[in-house]
């Protein structure tokens, strides 16, 4: 298995997915999957978890039927100053933060408000990666936008899900496009399956595609490994979580 963590998966809790945390935790076990991040909607999408459900993930198990489990939260971008929707406090009790422009918060707009929107939310700091950026409702400047997170550490989300062609669609073109500039500008990717339901945990078939269509350097690919993911969780500056430290020997 060449991708050993999945970045972007939802519980029912994000009010539109289907499965608990200990049934996607079993699924990832299942597939011999051996870390994954827990990534509910943030409360502006319609559904979701007041932020205490976030705040409050330091209750949760670092391991669930053996599979570790990253402590994270996907926000919404809201505006063009690239503000999200979970309190500054909430940062502290979270591993990984991905943004993601959703319709129901940001409507859609100009190429320019999409790029600048993006820009601000890079280099606010909080947010770890960029999520599935293919959706061609949110065109962007991929140049400008991709330099900025290199610039800045943050990573681009390959995302399984809109490589489907069912969701957000139009996205596929985009996507390896996308992944197309992130390998030129030596941007970091993560890989998301976007799962919404237990079975698909885990599952990166069309990513997998994608990499080697491109030709994606492993080394750039910061979930290839638990200890590649975690390497690239110290880059952030986030704190080392020691129940994790056989995966860094």
């Amino acid at each position: 298995m060449r991708i050993q963590v999945d970045t972007h998966t939802h519980t029912y809790a994000s009010g539109h997915a289907y499965s608990t945390i200990s049934e996607n935790a079993f699924s990832a076990s299942q597939l011999g999957l051996p870390m994954f991040c827990t990534t509910d909607h943030a409360s502006s999408m319609p559904g979701a978890p007041h932020y205490w459900f976030f705040s409050n993930q330091r209750v949760l198990p670092r391991f669930l039927h053996g599979v570790a489990i990253i402590r994270g939260c996907e926000v919404n971008i809201c505006n063009i100053e690239g503000d999200i929707d979970i309190p500054l406090s909430v940062d502290q009790n979270l591993d990984w933060i991905i943004a993601s422009f959703h319709e129901p918060v940001f409507p859609p707009q100009s190429k320019e408000v999409h790029t600048q929107a993006l820009l601000n939310i890079i280099r606010s700091g909080r947010v770890d990666a960029l999520g599935h950026l293919g959706n061609p409702n949110f065109d962007f400047n991929f140049e400008e936008v991709i330099q900025c997170a290199v610039d800045n550490n943050v990573a681009i989300e390959i995302n399984n899900t809109s490589l489907k062609g069912g969701s957000r669609i139009g996205s596929i073109d985009r996507c390896y496009e996308i992944a197309k500039v992130v390998k030129e500008l030596g941007a970091y990717i993560t890989t998301g399956s976007d799962a919404h339901f237990c079975a698909d945990i885990g599952k990166f078939e069309k990513v997998e595609l994608l990499i080697d269509a491109v030709d994606f350097p492993l080394e750039k690919m910061i979930t290839h490994t638990p200890n590649q993911f975690l390497k690239f969780l110290a880059l952030r500056g986030r704190a080392s979580i020691s129940e994790f430290d056989r995966f860094t020997k």
